[in-house]
């Protein structure tokens, strides 16, 4: 070969080598993420669902670049999670981050929640767990009793917060952190203020969820559990409408009748003395802490006040808690609300 030949050669593999270089690069390093999204992968997903799924929500500029990259990078043990992807990642980052399973944690959040079918709807559509995988867990009497519950108090475990989790919790570790949280909550404080009130820590979270069913009004909380401890203490019935809400399975109701109170339930509290078996619904740490630190007075007694503002009459005897739900009933007929 000509040393002009050789020349010529050497500058062409120079630029092809050059050029080459460039291409990979900027296959690996060059942004190839055009949007922010949020990529969950599942134990079923595979690398081509990972990047169907990428391109299903238009964040993937260049498919085969993002292939190339995965297959020399040896992405092939898919891990599940939940993963922010961010605007101008490059192949390389993001692949690094699922590959080593760098998922980012979710805020899971819930509150107003009834019955355990709703909290298991409610945390399946946050984790990823399955609503009736929750249910079972939550009726299992042997797993309920070894932390300290049973399955009509165990709702009672899970204290409406914001908790950061990531969304592949397992079962057992989801009910743990709950677990923990509980009893993080439960400090020597609030017990002893329990024990002041006669009541256990899930009295005080039944007696609270009473409440929140009674009243929107947060100025009226600590009196209503004044009144609820108060017969409680005397061996009143609480005679709570909200409980036979619960026990019938209605809590659009807007008038309670007789032949409600006449219901064969435990949480019939017309009927049956002290507290029902469980909670009626998941109570907010608030109103908790206002059973806590409950108004000490004498009444034995509490009426809606017949204007609707959503306030209450409180009253020490019979004869006067009569005479504000004489006026309540009237109102009632007058607005035509008869159930």
């Amino acid at each position: 070969m000509s040393r002009k030949l050789l020349k010529y050669s050497v500058g062409i593999g120079f630029v092809v080598g050059l050029i080459a270089g460039s291409w990979i690069y900027l296959t690996i390093f060059s942004s190839n993420i055009y949007n922010n999204g949020v990529l969950y992968i599942t134990k079923n997903d595979t690398r081509d669902s990972v990047i169907q799924k990428l391109k299903d929500q238009d964040l993937i500029k260049d498919e085969s670049s993002l292939k190339w990259v995965m297959e020399k990078k040896k992405y092939s043990r898919i891990k599940t999670g939940r993963y922010l992807i961010k605007k101008g990642t490059n192949n390389n980052d993001l692949v690094n981050k699922l590959r080593s399973g760098n998922q980012d944690a979710i805020r899971l959040t819930f509150n107003n929640v009834r019955t355990k079918e709703d909290f298991a709807g409610k945390v399946s559509h946050m984790l990823m767990l399955d609503s009736l995988d929750i249910l079972n867990k939550l009726n299992d009497e042997a797993y309920t009793h070894s932390v300290g519950f049973n399955s009509n108090t165990i709702i009672g475990m899970f204290l409406p917060n914001t908790y950061d989790l990531y969304w592949n919790i397992s079962m057992d570790a989801f009910f743990k952190k709950m677990h923990k949280e509980y009893n993080a909550f439960w400090n020597d404080e609030r017990k002893q203020k329990a024990k002041a009130a006669c009541i256990s820590p899930m009295g005080a979270i039944i007696i609270a969820s009473i409440i929140e069913e009674e009243t929107i009004k947060a100025e009226e909380y600590s009196t209503i559990a004044g009144v609820y401890i108060n017969r409680l203490n005397r061996g009143i019935p609480l005679m709570a409408c909200p409980t036979l809400k619960f026990a019938l399975g209605n809590f659009e109701l807007k008038r309670i009748l007789n032949v409600h109170k006449e219901i064969k339930s435990p949480y019939n509290t017309y009927k049956h003395r002290g507290l029902p078996p469980g909670p009626i619904r998941q109570p907010s740490i608030n109103v908790i802490d206002h059973v806590l630190n409950y108004q000490k007075h004498k009444y034995l007694y509490f009426c809606a006040k017949e204007d609707f503002s959503g306030y209450h009459h409180f009253s020490r005897t019979l004869h006067e808690h009569n005479v504000h739900a004489d006026k309540y009933r009237k109102e009632l007929n007058k607005r035509r609300i008869y159930r």
